[in-house]
């Protein structure tokens, strides 16, 4: 008979999972993990249709567009424009440059094409500060009715983007990272806690929390895009400020939400509301105008496009056509909120028994 095995006082051998290669991956993989592999895999998939949906063939598409010419011509011309294959723009008359350039200025229309009868060029004005990629599709357009014609086309940028602004994308990408600041300490706070069913107490903490957070990260993200880097104009530092915390707040609050109602997958439900669907919709790389039909429905009423449309509104257009967004973000703020704090309260009710201790806990605080 062998020497007998020694182990330290108390310890025992590890004992191997029985059952074979089946049961190691039962083992390892759970029902539960199962089903989040296979949500992410979903998530991913839905991540590439709708990048790709949104911007793989942009194409302009009823643009508005002002139409300066002398009288005679110019209903003419507008119809001319109107009536385009595929519909691209959509004109209307005014009566003269100052009155296209005001439209521009108040966001009303995204370009303007004006007649010069003393030469053979005519000006398209565009404002590159509301992104440069409406612009230059407009300009698409128009060169081959210019060369039908018999004209040139000169563009002038009647409203540019700042110089540390390149292609009008910063105002994006600024509410990308506030949005997923938001969104992420929200999540980070939710499962940190351990607890789905979190009282509505500790939801009101969280809550309270997040709006410090966005205070912060509006603060930072503006200072960033300002003074730091120089990339949008000087001057705007206390309205990016408010823009950043709401937008902040507004996804954090939604995650929140979401979580209470829905635990971890409600933080996949927010990514795939802000990311895979907002995220494109938004207006930043290509403008609404040039997505295809449900990017362009949708990005209006997402956090990433009211985000976007709130900050080249506030900076390069003298705060026009704000109420918008604002209420959009303000919807998505409020409405977190109160289901969050709703949604805890009857969630949490529901997991004490009629004895008033909380499920899973015996009399005198012992864990069953």
């Amino acid at each position: 008979m062998g020497a007998a095995e020694t182990h330290p006082s108390g310890a025992r051998p590890a004992t191997p999972p029985r059952g074979g290669a089946a049961a190691q991956v039962r083992d390892a993989l759970t029902p539960r993990a199962a089903l989040l592999v296979v949500a992410v895999l979903a998530l991913h998939l839905a991540f590439v249709l709708s990048y790709v949906g949104a911007f793989h063939a942009p194409t302009p598409q009823r643009v508005p567009v002002a139409v300066v010419a002398p009288t005679g011509q110019s209903d003419q011309l507008a119809d001319r424009l109107d009536d385009l294959p595929g519909q691209p723009l959509r004109a209307r008359v005014v009566d003269d440059e100052a009155a296209a350039g005001d439209l521009i200025e108040r966001n009303e229309v995204d370009a303007a094409l004006v007649v010069n009868p003393a030469a053979d060029a005519d000006t398209l004005l565009v404002a590159s500060g509301a992104g440069a990629s409406v612009g230059e599709a407009v300009r698409g357009v128009l060169t081959p009715v210019q060369q039908e014609r018999g004209r040139e086309l000169l563009t002038r940028d009647v409203l540019p983007a700042a110089s540390g602004d390149a292609r009008g994308l910063t105002p994006f990408y600024l509410v990308i990272g506030w949005m997923l600041g938001g969104y992420l300490a929200s999540a980070i706070m939710g499962l940190a806690g351990g607890q789905h069913r979190a009282p509505p107490a500790r939801v009101g903490v969280r809550l309270a929390v997040l709006a410090g957070y966005a205070v912060l990260s509006g603060l930072g993200g503006a200072l960033i895009v300002g003074p730091v880097l120089d990339a949008l104009p000087a001057g705007n530092v206390l309205v990016l400020w408010w823009v950043g915390a709401l937008v902040a707040f507004a996804s954090g609050a939604t995650t929140m939400a979401l979580q209470v109602l829905f635990g971890v997958v409600g933080v996949g439900v927010a990514i795939l509301a802000f990311v895979v669907l907002g995220n494109p919709s938004a207006g930043g790389a290509y403008d609404a105008s040039l997505l295809p039909p449900f990017w362009r429905a949708v990005g209006p009423w997402l956090p990433p496009g009211a985000g976007t449309t709130l900050v080249r509104d506030s900076v390069y257009f003298d705060g026009a056509q704000v109420g918008g967004p604002v209420a959009v973000l303000t919807g998505y703020a409020v409405l977190g909120v109160a289901v969050a704090l709703i949604a805890a309260a009857l969630l949490f009710r529901r997991r004490r028994p009629v004895g008033g201790a909380p499920a899973g806990v015996g009399a005198g605080g012992a864990t069953r």
